[in-house]
């Protein structure tokens, strides 16, 4: 039986591929359960800097599977355990101590968006369309999912395209910050392997305080803590400090 999620490894570079192309990639709970293990499982490997996830078949996914609908929200319990899963997935992402791009072509809706929005980075073709639609289903988006999609896009967006639930182009979306770049959909692989690549150069560790301090920031904070203050002196004792400023002194490249 085919995984539903694949993932692969190619060094520097983990790939994670949602892989239902006959339904669009349209996000079944078991997806949302497997997803943490998987993404714990590609930080685990240290010879991992960056995390790819994409959809299989030309889209990235096409929502949550309303074909599960009437079992994961037969009552209270079922919803709120769903809900669950789904939180634990994008967390998982967002948290993430490696940088996650999303490689979005074809459709990227509701749930989908959601999944993309929890990504650092999103990387979008010229064919990729958007929307985010619970309210033509009679659902909502989660506190968590919008609050990643405020960030990206600021409230009165946000509200748009809650309340209208209407499609957006890659153009749209880049324009409203939903995504950071758009590209020939022949081009789109290339693009998400190049910018892996730069990142995957830099220091892991500087990648991980880095993400950290964007989310608490992103969250509401404005100064520094008793924290984030420790990983500022943490870093000239570390090994990519050391690596680092040899590097610039030989005016080579720095291997981190």
């Amino acid at each position: 039986m085919q995984a539903l999620i694949d993932l692969c490894t190619q060094r520097p570079i983990a790939t994670l591929v949602l892989n239902r192309p006959d339904k669009r990639n349209a996000i079944a709970l078991a997806q949302w359960l497997a997803l943490p293990e998987l993404i714990a499982q590609a930080c685990a490997n240290a010879a991992t800097r960056v995390i790819v996830l994409r959809g299989a078949g030309g889209n990235f996914a096409a929502g949550a599977d309303i074909g599960e609908f009437g079992e994961v929200f037969r009552d209270r319990s079922t919803t709120g355990a769903y809900q669950a899963a789904m939180a634990a997935a994008t967390r998982a992402i967002e948290h993430a101590p490696l940088p996650v791009i999303a490689q979005i072509d074809g459709l990227c809706i509701g749930a989908g968006v959601a999944l993309a929005a929890a990504c650092d980075l999103r990387l979008a073709a010229s064919n990729a369309r958007f929307a985010i639609t619970p309210a033509k289903l009679g659902l909502i988006y989660s506190l968590a999912d919008t609050a990643r999609v405020m960030a990206l896009v600021g409230p009165g967006m946000t509200r748009d395209l809650l309340f209208t639930g209407r499609m957006i182009d890659a153009g749209e979306a880049h324009a409203i910050g939903l995504v950071e770049s758009v590209h020939a959909p022949a081009d789109l692989t290339a693009a998400v392997a190049d910018k892996a690549a730069v990142i995957a150069t830099n220091s892991a560790w500087s990648h991980a305080r880095g993400k950290q301090v964007v989310q608490r920031i992103v969250a509401g904070a404005r100064d520094d803590d008793d924290e984030t203050r420790g990983w500022f002196g943490d870093a000239p004792e570390g090994a990519d400090y050391r690596e680092g400023i040899a590097a610039f002194a030989a005016r080579r490249k720095p291997q981190f």
